[in-house]
């Protein structure tokens, strides 16, 4: 009898070995658009912190085993549908192309991190306990990318500024800001996966595990105790003076905004010798409340001088600098002391401009673009960390959008800083941006357990704690004059001793996960990417 030999037969490719199919097409794109509209509302001005986890698993499903042009694109479309808004500021000072480029450029990274997640999904599938872990390491990559690049990075809408009121926030302490964004991927991670995982009574270990997961990483932070602030004290004043009008006049109205600044400063003054306010050891004024050089003019100096002798404390005075080049200037915070005037030993020039805003990269290039790159002055960076020293308390001073910058914030504390200071100017944007900006400040409270304080121009100005609890906020486009007795110093956190190497240990396990996917991508290349026919 003649036999055939029959080839033996293809493995069958089941649920168990390949893990979930991928969500249809139509069902995608709403998902990448859910997702950017969660990460949106939990940032502030809205604050649902939980949606930052329901967020990143939704562009986590909406991504999983898509072709990595497919998956770029959803997470790309993802990040135009947080950034887009959450920018939306910056057109209040920059107009509408500033804010479209920014906002494209870091939908950009969002569109990169889809793709490493569709990049992950064989690994993933293969060992699906793993989902929480690699996916919070791949958003600390991402964010980690988009805080450095391109011109030194752009780090807002970052994951751990969502957490102002959320319980992942003590988590700073122990690692930054990037512990905290790990630990909301992570627990989006455990969100998908579940998602995925169906309960089966008999065996109800697997979906119970990521249940549990979630909810430890979402609520369990708030077993974990936070920095001690010292006992020694020291009475702080801000001063809020608020500008004759909002927007891009801000500029000319030069002289009105130091009056302002000066008369609430009498006025705390007058409040002091009457014994209904404290005497201040420090006073506080925020960035561009003399955008006048008083280190060139003599009638900006006699006003902060009359100021400074009036409540008779330094004076920690936001100014614009000239130079002797046209159009160099350097934007500082000066101790301006009663008697004496002026500390130049107690200055400090911010060290991280923004690019396209305070100075223009490739400006030869960029003027082939448009002529008007010349409208940007030339604002030069400072060498050293904001470390003031003003006798009473030594204030870690730090200049607008700084305050985003892990490194900025760290150096001043490892320089000496009792207390966090953020001078800032919100008189060109609005109060979403100032919103913004204070969670950030109580993330750097928490994350260095130092007590901190924001002034703007026009609000939102506050005090926090280090458990980033606020104190003391004012209203925007008002004046308002704080008092405070802080705290100073404090317990050296964890976070501030290790200062950027948890990150990246991050970042370098993610490249490790990613290169362990690779083998398993050749091997399902075929089946696994994405379901075309769907």
């Amino acid at each position: 009898m003649e036999m055939t030999l029959q080839p033996p037969a293809a493995p069958q490719v089941t649920a168990q070995n390949c893990g979930p199919r991928p969500v249809r097409r139509r069902v995608a794109l709403p998902m990448a658009v859910l997702a950017g509209l969660a990460l949106l509302h939990a940032l502030p001005p809205y604050g649902l912190w939980w949606l930052s986890p329901v967020g990143v698993a939704l562009l986590a499903g909406a991504t999983h085993r898509r072709r990595l042009r497919r998956a770029f694109g959803l997470g790309s479309i993802a990040g135009l549908v947080l950034f887009l808004p959450l920018l939306w500021w910056t057109t209040f000072a920059g107009g509408w192309l500033p804010w479209l480029l920014l906002s494209f450029a870091q939908a950009a990274f969002m569109g990169l991190l889809g793709l490493v997640t569709a990049w992950l999904s064989p690994l993933l599938d293969r060992w699906r306990a793993l989902w929480p872990l690699v996916l919070g390491l791949a958003w600390v990559a991402q964010e980690a990318a988009r805080d450095r690049a391109p011109f030194g990075g752009f780090p807002w809408g970052r994951l751990a500024f969502s957490q102002d009121d959320g319980p992942a926030l003590r988590l700073a302490a122990y690692g930054g800001a990037p512990l905290v964004t790990f630990a909301v991927a992570a627990a989006g991670g455990a969100l998908i996966a579940l998602a995925w995982r169906p309960w089966r009574p008999l065996r109800p270990g697997p979906a119970l595990g990521f249940a549990v997961t979630a909810a430890a990483l979402i609520a369990g932070p708030l077993l974990v105790p936070v920095a001690q602030p010292g006992g020694e004290t020291a009475t702080v004043a801000i001063v809020q003076g608020n500008v004759p009008r909002l927007g891009l006049d801000f500029n000319a109205q030069r002289r009105a905004v130091l009056d302002n600044h000066v008369t609430a400063t009498e006025r705390l003054a007058t409040e002091v010798a009457a014994g209904r306010q404290k005497q201040p050891a420090l006073v506080v004024w925020p960035e561009n409340s003399s955008d006048i050089d008083p280190l060139r003019n003599s009638d900006a100096a006699a006003e902060i001088s009359r100021a400074a002798d009036l409540i008779k404390a330094p004076i920690l005075v936001g100014t614009v600098l000239r130079t002797d080049k046209p159009g160099d200037i350097k934007n500082a915070g000066i101790l301006w002391n009663p008697g004496t005037g002026p500390d130049l030993d107690q200055t400090y020039v911010k060290r991280h401009p923004v690019p396209f805003a305070e100075y223009v990269p490739l400006r030869s290039i960029a003027r082939m673009v448009t002529d008007k790159v010349d409208l940007v002055r030339n604002m030069l960076a400072g060498d050293h960390p904001g470390v003031i020293d003003s006798g009473a308390v030594t204030v870690g001073d730090v200049i607008c959008f700084e305050v985003a910058y892990d490194d900025v914030v760290r150096d001043t504390v490892t320089g000496g800083a009792q207390v966090l200071a953020v001078q800032t100017n919100n008189a060109t944007f609005n109060e979403a941006e100032a919103r913004q900006q204070l969670a950030m400040v109580r993330l750097r409270a928490v994350e260095h357990g130092r007590e901190a304080l924001m002034v703007s121009t026009v609000g939102v100005s506050a005090f926090a704690g280090t458990a980033g609890q606020v104190y003391d906020s004012s209203g925007f486009n008002v004046g308002a004059v704080m008092v405070r007795d802080m705290r100073l110093g404090g317990t050296t956190t964890l976070a501030t001793r290790l200062g950027h190497w948890p990150e990246m240990a991050m970042v370098a396990l993610t490249i490790v996960a990613m290169a362990g996917a690779y083998p398993l991508r050749r091997r399902r290349r075929t089946t696994n990417d994405d379901a075309e026919a769907r």
